[in-house]
């Protein structure tokens, strides 16, 4: 060794990030080993030393206090130091590799489609490493063709047998960092992102605010003509986004949530942050949504249980708890208000639950259920009588048509036989 060697050492120490110090080490440990060997000790009352001059490069080794010098040491040593290194900027590039993207863990990065597999696909994250998108991770709209350009969100970043990058597309937070990308009121922190709900594929809601009252959060997020929200529209090829605007006052925040639908009246419970929603009949298809998902994502986006209902589907209920004995339209009222909105329900519960309403003791709690199941009992009955009646009337209309057949044909015969 000499000082060329400990010249690459510190260039090695300013182009790839290894520790000078840490090499020499490596180096000094794997010389001890080696140095063992060639003088063949075996006892371990002889111990072996290697030193290395950090600035000159020389080396030296000591068997028991006493320097041995042999030709072989200069070429084992050379020949450690070449393997050492290499194994050490190895394991430096891996770790640079973790370090960096562990950072990016919770932010978006930008990858070139490099590979389509079974069951993922593997971005090249512009040549320093691979990303791996699950096909669980993916939305139901991707569809890569290689070599296409693509962001997605960091997800988790692990050693396991290399560093491994988890990306996802299926995140909420893509949503979030692609706003912070294209709205520099949100990257600026004057625009807020309070919640976001997201069903990949289909419909994302966004609740924004803003800190500035000359700001409008909406309008900063869709931008001119919407060229904002287009972009990120695109890149999630082709999700619809509602943006919401955030309110301190629940039932405003409840109302911008569930979009466009009208609503009527908001009943809230703050204690257990559940809010019942009434609407006319004609907006109550548009509130809740395709498959529920309208309702579903507004309340997650606000954090709330929301029940949506038709004015007129309450008044229903209403008056069919009425059929019960001993009930007024206050305790039907508070009965559905409860959650208790049909006769099975009331009929399904406790005496002891039923009796912790308002205005309902034990006795009383206990005589509307018997009331209850009595009414359900009575409809089972009707109805199986408007089902043999019904049965009836059909069997005897088919008689008819049969009959009337039959007579049509046998007339078509007297006609054949004149």
């Amino acid at each position: 060794m000499n000082k060329e060697f400990i010249t690459v050492l510190e260039q090695l120490e300013r182009e790839k990030g290894l520790d000078k110090n840490v090499l020499l080490e490596a180096v000094k440990h794997a010389l001890t080993v080696a140095a063992k060997k060639i003088a063949k000790i075996t006892s371990a009352t002889e111990d072996v030393k290697v030193e290395i001059d950090p600035v000159k490069g020389d080396i030296h080794v000591y068997i028991s206090d006493k320097e041995v010098v042999s030709k072989e040491f200069g070429r084992i040593a050379a020949q450690t130091a070449r393997q050492v290194i290499i194994q050490k900027i190895r394991e430096a590039e891996k770790d640079n590799v973790y370090n960096e993207f562990k950072k990016k863990e919770g932010d978006i990065v930008g990858g070139i489609v490099y590979r389509i597999e079974q069951k993922a696909v593997i971005l090249d994250l512009l040549g320093k490493a691979e990303g791996v998108i699950p096909y669980s991770f993916l939305s139901p709209l991707d569809r890569f063709r290689l070599g296409e350009r693509v962001k997605a969100f960091v997800y988790e970043v692990k050693k396991d047998k290399g560093t491994q990058i988890i990306l996802s597309r299926k995140h909420e937070g893509l949503v979030k960092k692609l706003f912070e990308l294209e709205v520099p009121e949100i990257f600026e922190g004057v625009v807020e992102i309070r919640s976001i709900a997201r069903e990949a594929g289909e419909r994302t809601k966004i609740a924004v605010f803003s800190k500035d009252e000359k700001v409008d959060c909406v309008g900063a997020c869709v931008g001119m003509r919407g060229s904002r929200v287009k972009n990120i529209i695109e890149e999630l090829r082709g999700e619809k986004i509602d943006i919401v605007r955030f309110s301190e006052d629940i039932k405003e925040f409840i109302k911008a949530a569930l979009a466009p639908a009208v609503i009527s009246r908001i009943e809230v419970d703050r204690e257990v942050k559940r809010a019942k929603v009434l609407v006319a009949s004609d907006q109550l298809s548009l509130a809740i949504g395709k498959r529920g998902q309208n309702v579903r994502l507004a309340s997650r986006l606000v954090g709330w249980e929301i029940d949506v209902r038709s004015r007129e589907a309450i008044e229903e209920e209403v008056n069919d708890i009425l059929k019960l004995k001993n009930i007024g339209k206050k305790l039907a009222a508070i009965l559905v208000d409860a959650g208790y909105v049909s006769l099975e329900k009331i009929a399904a519960v406790s005496a002891d639950e039923l009796s912790k309403l308002k205005g309902i003791g034990e006795k009383k709690a206990a005589k509307i259920i018997e009331e209850a199941k009595k009414v359900i009992e009575e409809k089972k009955a009707e109805l199986e009588v408007a089902k043999k009646e019904t049965a009836q009337k059909e069997a005897e209309q088919k008689a008819i048509e049969q009959k009337e057949a039959e007579q049509k044909e046998a007339s078509s015969e007297e006609k054949k036989t004149e």
